[in-house]
């Protein structure tokens, strides 16, 4: 997906979040996004990803400031408020289950349900207040496309699926699909290597102690939100070709994915959050997407 004439703006307010966020220094805040507002105006184009240009703003403001994780802070709150989230609705899920007396009564039902429970965490935007976050998260998820069918199929017949995960806070509810798709396939977890607005690093999943109920964790091998296949490492590159479905969270990866040839290979799941995002996919804003390519 292409950036449209909105991304201008929200770029623009990238760039200021991340600078503030980054250093209290007047002088450096200047600078910075004087640095990064020169490059949103050279390579703003209507042929180009709008998460390229947002990885070459994160690496100048980084730069200019010094500070490699500006972010820090706003995904640490992040991770509480999910993970006291996580906790919360799947109790009442459970005590729900108790009361009917019964479990899902198909692997379909018990799909779906983890689907949605993974999509219901994409709600978390660091544009976002965290209690409007929060009611979000809390609210039943109805998606407005919905290829859950075809995910249970495509899963029965993978072998390897890559799962890219988004924010930091998603692990939380990331986790139970993951543990669902890895009895029927070799499931590869995907986090960037390093920090990015408020992306899923390696450092982050190892801190919770959820790594080894992920199973396989790899980086992309590059800082950027989504996936900019040009900048990935060889490993992530040859694990992105060899795998037969791409799970995909976030707005991020679906502008980035959507500019190739999908073949039934990419399945995203996603809140779309923007107005680009949504017009892009056929919905209505702040809908819910479970979508097979």
């Amino acid at each position: 997906m292409k950036l449209a004439p909105d991304c201008y703006q929200c770029l623009q307010r990238l760039i200021h979040q991340a600078v503030d966020l980054a250093t209290g220094d007047v002088s450096l805040r200047r600078k910075a996004t004087e640095e990064a507002t020169r490059i949103l105006d050279s390579e703003f184009s209507y042929s180009q990803l709008s998460i390229v240009i947002a990885t070459q703003i994160h690496r100048v403001v980084k730069e200019v400031t010094g500070n490699p994780n500006p972010y820090r802070t706003m995904k640490e709150r992040e991770m509480a408020l999910a993970r006291e989230l996580f906790t919360e609705l799947t109790g009442q899920a459970q005590a729900a289950a108790r009361g009917q007396g019964s479990r899902q009564d198909s692997d379909e039902g018990e799909l779906r349900n983890r689907l949605r429970l993974a999509a219901a965490a994409n709600a978390i935007d660091f544009f976002r207040e965290h209690d409007s976050t929060k009611e979000d998260i809390r609210k039943p998820v109805s998606f407005a496309l919905d290829d859950s069918e075809q995910l249970q199929r495509k899963l029965m017949e993978a072998g390897k699926v890559l799962y890219l995960a988004d924010n930091a806070g998603e692990l939380y509810f990331d986790l139970p699909l993951v543990k669902w798709m890895r009895k029927s396939a070799r499931v590869v977890y995907v986090v960037k290597p390093e920090p990015v607005q408020n992306d899923l690093t390696l450092e982050d999943v190892r801190g919770t102690g959820l790594d080894r109920e992920f199973g396989e964790v790899i980086s992309t091998g590059t800082a950027s939100p989504g996936v900019v296949l040009s900048l990935a490492s060889d490993e992530f590159n040859r694990e992105f070709e060899s795998a037969d479905l791409i799970f995909a969270k976030g707005m991020g990866h679906y502008e980035a994915l959507s500019e190739l040839p999908g073949q039934g290979k990419f399945f995203y799941c996603l809140r779309a959050k923007c107005k680009p995002v949504a017009e892009s996919l056929g919905v209505s804003l702040n809908s819910y997407v479970a979508m097979l390519q």
